[in-house]
């Protein structure tokens, strides 16, 4: 997993007031219920986001990182994989996600987060961590109704390469000491963004690990707050 429930996402640069923020359940458009929290600000920056969680879907951290979007201003919906195959109750630490992962398809990832998006407005984007950075890429990269896609270390094993575009535009946000995904698939996939036309942007945080954006980790605090800074000139050239 990525980060465990004991994992809270740091805050962003400028914290604004949230106005509301709970949990709720959204429906897919092939009937699928699904848990999702919502977070909204108190003075709203016009921009919307959609977080796609790790393997362990909607756990506390994903939860407090609704609040912190909000908090920069952003409209948030932090959205639950496992509707499907699990129902809708709580992912603590007992939840056993892997049997669920394996039976998580893009179709099914397209379909939840598309309910979100269209719970949202304004420009909407996606952020994503492992599995949901990937996710987040794909979602974009495919287009969707998305003003861009943001992945931290996204996982690649769990998506294949565009087939077509250009898709909206991709940000990268990767750690330098992660090895989830080895150079070479990066390399592999930034050739097929290319040949699609799909536009992205990538930044190594040299001898940051696999889920540097953790407020636990202090050495990587200004890494953390670097990626911030990047996720709101993303958003707000994108929008």
């Amino acid at each position: 997993m990525c980060h465990s429930t004991d994992s809270r996402p740091p805050a962003p640069p400028v914290q604004g007031e949230v106005s509301a923020h709970e949990q709720i359940e959204l429906t897919a458009a092939d009937g699928n219920r699904f848990l999702a929290y919502r977070a909204e600000p108190a003075q709203p920056n016009g921009r919307s986001m959609v977080i796609l969680p790790d393997v362990r879907g909607l756990h506390p951290y994903y939860r407090d990182l609704a609040v912190r979007f909000a908090e920069a201003g952003f409209k948030t919906i932090a959205i639950d994989y496992f509707g499907r195959t699990a129902g809708i109750g709580d992912r603590g630490d007992d939840f056993d996600f892997g049997p669920h992962v394996g039976k998580l398809t893009n179709d099914h990832v397209r379909a939840d987060a598309l309910a979100a998006t269209q719970a949202l407005d304004g420009p909407v984007f996606t952020v994503g961590f492992c599995l949901g950075g990937a996710q987040s890429w794909r979602q974009a990269a495919e287009g969707n109704g998305l003003a861009g896609g943001i992945g931290f270390y996204g996982a690649l094993r769990f998506i294949g390469p565009p087939e077509s575009g250009p898709g909206a535009p991709l940000l990268m946000l990767l750690g330098g000491a992660d090895t989830v995904s080895t150079p070479e698939q990066f390399a592999a996939y930034e050739a097929a963004l290319d040949r699609v036309g799909t536009p992205y942007e990538k930044h190594v945080y040299e001898g940051a690990p696999h889920s540097f954006f953790d407020r636990s980790y202090a050495e990587w605090a200004d890494a953390c707050q670097d990626a911030w800074r990047r996720i709101l000139d993303f958003t707000e050239r994108r929008s």
